[in-house]
């Protein structure tokens, strides 16, 4: 990719311009030196996701090339969070795909209910709208007073994010009707309050979550939990890398705990023997027992 071509080019088009032998070579440099220097590890992120991120911070930035990007890397205080935000997928809303979360009460709720306590994992929870999704769902269901949410992302950004609770207005319209195709049971708006940009959310929910930095790629199991969501991320992960999540997950659920991922995504051999599925169309799935 010729820099005078790239810093020329329109925003819209930067993503277009083609993949050269030189790009894919600073590219894997700047993901090996971020894995050196600070332990994010992303390589076993697809490339054209990555890529398309990377450009978008060059042109920002005013970058002509990659090598450009990874020299701030090593020398500029801070400025490898910046490519671990833009690296961290934040495509969300709450209620997201609101067929899953109507299955998840109807199918999932009756099994959650007969536990003494609840533990539930959001793994890759971006900015935590699904996050609050669930503790609305669970409330609803008088399942939250023994519930713990424990959210995690590679990302401080979104995590900071996710702790406020608080969502753009003008997207409340979008939430709200997800909400009641997800069976919501009553006014939306009796879960915030707002100010003239944002709708704030009951800390009554953010009671029962937790937050904290996690990597899927380096990280280990830090809990036992009765489900784990994680859900539209591997997607963006290479085989080598979905096996590694999935061993993590197996791992991280008792036995009968739920799993539930992604409208795009499956489960990979050999990992689908593991689990039995929870509800027809729906990624939502049990774990085998050990001795089933």
């Amino acid at each position: 990719m010729d820099g005078q071509q790239f810093q020329d080019a329109p925003e819209a088009a930067v993503d277009e311009l083609p993949v050269t032998e030189w790009e894919t070579i600073e590219i894997e440099l700047l993901i090996e030196g971020i894995y050196l220097a600070y332990g994010h590890d992303f390589r076993h992120y697809l490339r054209s996701s990555l890529r398309r991120r990377i450009r978008n911070r060059m042109y920002q930035d005013g970058a002509a090339t990659v090598t450009e990007l990874l020299g701030k890397v090593l020398h500029e205080p801070g400025y490898v969070n910046k490519l671990v935000n833009d690296f961290s997928i934040k495509v969300t809303e709450m209620f997201r795909d609101p067929s899953f979360f109507k299955a998840f009460r109807e199918r999932a709720v009756p099994l959650l209910g007969k536990l003494p306590e609840i533990r539930i994992w959001h793994a890759g929870c971006s900015t935590g709208e699904e996050v609050y999704s669930m503790a609305i769902l669970l409330q609803e269901e008088g399942l939250l007073d023994k519930a713990k949410i424990y959210a995690t992302d590679m990302s401080e950004h979104a995590i900071e994010q996710a702790k406020a609770g608080k969502f753009p207005l003008k997207r409340m319209q979008t939430f709200t009707r997800n909400y009641m195709q997800a069976g919501g049971t009553k006014e939306f708006s009796a879960y915030y309050s707002t100010d003239r940009d944002y709708a704030i959310f009951n800390r009554s929910l953010a009671e029962h979550m937790m937050f904290a930095q996690h990597n899927l790629a380096t990280d280990s199991t830090f809990n036992e939990f009765h489900v784990v969501l994680c859900r539209n991320v591997m997607i963006y992960f290479n085989p080598e890398l979905q096996d590694r999540v999935h061993r993590l997950f197996h791992d991280s659920l008792t036995d009968d705990g739920i799993l539930g991922l992604g409208s795009m995504e499956y489960l990979i051999a050999p990992w689908k023997q593991h689990y039995e599925e929870l509800a027809d169309g729906e990624r939502l799935f049990v774990k085998k027992a050990i001795n089933a």
